[in-house]
C-alpha cells in the first residue's frame, strides 16, 4: 500500500544521487509527473508508421494514463485523437488495431473523421412528429467546436510521437543532437516492418523502467545471459551519453570476442561458465552495415520509451503509467522491409531474450516489482546512485550511475521537487 504523506514531502539530500522512496509511491507527486512530464512539455511516443500502413489504419494507444488513437486518414496523414467522445466522454475505441472510414461512439453514434472531425450527430435536427419538430440541438450548435481532442504529432525514420502541448519544441531539439543520432541510426529510413508484440503489466513505479535502462551497473550482475555470453559486461567496450538536459540517454557497447576475465566474474552468481545452449539459433549473431561498430545501443527518451537494439534484435518498449505502482509496458518488435527471411527468422529467435517471460528482461520486471514493495515497506529511506561519483557526465565506462543521476536532476527541476 502506497505511503500517506500528512505534509508535502521534501528531498532534503543534496544533488540527485540519493532518491528518496517517496518519489516513487507518493500519489500526489504521480498526479503531478503526468501532468508535467507526459502532458506538457515532452514528446510521447505512439506508436510506429508501420503499424498504420494503409488509409483507414488505426492503433490505440496511450500517453500517461490518456487513451489515444494513432490513424492513417484517407489522404495518408498520419493523426493522434483522443480517445473521448465530445459529447458524454466515453473511450469510444476498445479494439487494439483496425481499419475504419470513421470512428462511431456507440453510446449516441456520434461520428468522427479519422482526423477527428465530428461529421454526424443523431437528430441534430429534431425529430418531425404530429407535424411539428421536436427537440435537436441548439440552432447556435457547430460540429467543428465539438471534435475530438488533436494531438500535435512529429514522426521521424517511421516513429510517431505525440504531445498534447501544441506550443511544444520540435522533436529534433527535444532529443538533441547527440540523441539524435543515436535514434537515426536505428531509423535510418529503411521501411518497418511489425515482427511481433509482448505486453505485460509490472507492478512498479513507470520510472524503475527508465532507470533500468540508464543502469549499466545491473546487466553484467543480475542477467546470466549477457555475463555469461558477453552480450553485455563491464569489460566490454562502452559509452554512456546523455542530452543536454540530461532527460536522455544512450548506452552504447560493443560485444567483446574474448573470453570473460576473472575481475568481472569472480563472484558473480550469474556467471555460469558451463551453461550450454540448446538452441544455438539464440546466439546466431550476425553484424549489419548500419551497426557502425556497437553491438548494442538501448537508447531512452524520457518518459515514454525506450528504444532496444541488442544484437540483431530490435524493438520499441513503450512505458504506459498505471497508478504510482504499476505500469503496463508494450514491446513492438520490428525488422526491416529489405530483411532477408533469414534475418527476419534470426531478428524473431533473439526476440526471446526479451519480453515479460525473456532470458534476460523477466529479471528485470522481477527486481522493478521487489523493488517497489522495499519503498512501500520503508518510505523515509532513500536509494544510493553513487557509483561513479556525483556529478552528472557522459563516459567511456560502465561502472556508474551517471545517468540516473542526470535524469532526476532533470526530474527534480521540472517537478520542483
Amino acid at each position: 500500500m502506497a505511503a500517506v504523506f500528512p505534509i508535502k514531502p521534501v528531498w532534503d539530500q543534496p544533488g540527485s544521487s540519493r532518491i528518496p522512496f517517496w518519489a516513487y509511491t507518493d500519489e500526489a507527486l504521480y498526479k503531478r509527473e503526468l501532468e508535467r512530464l507526459f502532458y506538457h512539455g515532452h514528446w510521447c511516443y505512439v506508436g510506429l508508421e508501420a503499424e498504420i500502413p494503409n488509409p483507414g489504419d488505426y492503433k490505440r494507444s496511450v500517453i500517461g494514463e490518456r487513451s489515444v488513437i494513432l490513424t492513417r486518414a484517407a489522404d495518408g496523414s498520419i493523426n493522434v485523437v483522443e480517445n473521448v467522445c465530445a459529447h458524454r466522454g466515453m473511450q469510444f475505441c476498445r479494439e487494439r488495431h483496425g481499419n475504419k472510414t470513421e470512428f462511431v461512439c456507440p453510446y449516441h453514434q456520434w461520428t468522427y473523421t479519422l482526423t477527428g472531425d465530428l461529421q454526424g450527430v443523431p437528430f441534430r435536427r429534431g425529430v418531425k412528429q404530429d407535424g411539428k419538430i421536436n427537440g435537436g440541438m441548439p440552432k447556435e450548435f457547430n460540429t467543428a467546436d465539438h471534435g475530438l481532442t488533436k494531438l500535435k504529432v512529429a514522426t521521424r525514420g517511421g516513429v510517431v510521437f505525440a504531445s498534447f502541448d501544441h506550443d511544444i519544441e520540435s522533436l529534433e531539439d527535444f532529443l538533441g543532437p547527440d540523441m539524435t543520432a543515436y535514434f537515426d541510426r536505428l531509423f535510418n529510413g529503411r521501411k518497418l516492418t511489425i515482427l511481433g508484440y509482448n505486453r505485460q503489466r509490472i507492478p512498479g513505479n513507470w520510472k524503475l523502467m527508465q532507470e533500468n535502462i540508464k543502469d549499466p551497473y545491473h546487466p553484467g550482475l543480475l542477467h546470466t545471459w549477457f555475463v555469461t555470453y558477453g552480450l553485455w559486461r563491464a569489460d566490454n567496450k562502452s559509452e554512456l551519453k546523455m542530452d543536454a538536459q540530461y532527460r536522455h540517454a544512450a548506452m552504447i557497447s560493443t560485444r567483446g570476442q574474448q573470453a570473460a576475465s576473472k575481475e568481472v566474474t569472480a563472484g558473480v552468481t550469474s556467471f555460469k561458465a558451463g551453461m550450454e545452449i540448446n538452441d544455438k539459433r539464440l546466439l546466431d549473431i550476425v553484424p549489419e552495415p548500419w551497426w557502425n561498430g556497437p553491438t548494442a545501443v538501448m537508447m531512452t527518451v524520457f518518459p515514454s520509451v525506450i528504444f532496444q537494439q541488442q544484437v540483431n534484435s530490435v524493438s520499441t518498449r513503450h512505458i504506459q503509467p498505471d497508478g504510482a505502482g504499476s505500469f503496463d509496458f508494450v514491446w513492438t518488435h520490428f525488422g526491416f522491409e529489405d530483411d532477408t527471411p533469414e534475418m527476419t527468422e534470426r531478428r524473431l529467435i533473439q526476440a526471446n531474450l526479451f519480453g515479460p517471460a525473456g532470458f534476460v528482461s523477466a529479471d528485470d520486471g522481477e527486481v522493478i516489482e521487489l523493488s517497489q514493495m522495499g519503498f512501500e515497506q520503508k518510505p523515509n529511506h532513500r536509494t544510493l546512485a553513487e557509483l561513479g561519483g556525483y556529478g552528472v557526465e557522459n563516459t567511456d565506462h560502465m561502472v556508474t550511475e551517471t545517468l540516473i543521476r542526470g535524469m532526476y536532476n532533470y526530474w527534480r527541476k521540472v517537478m520542483e521537487v
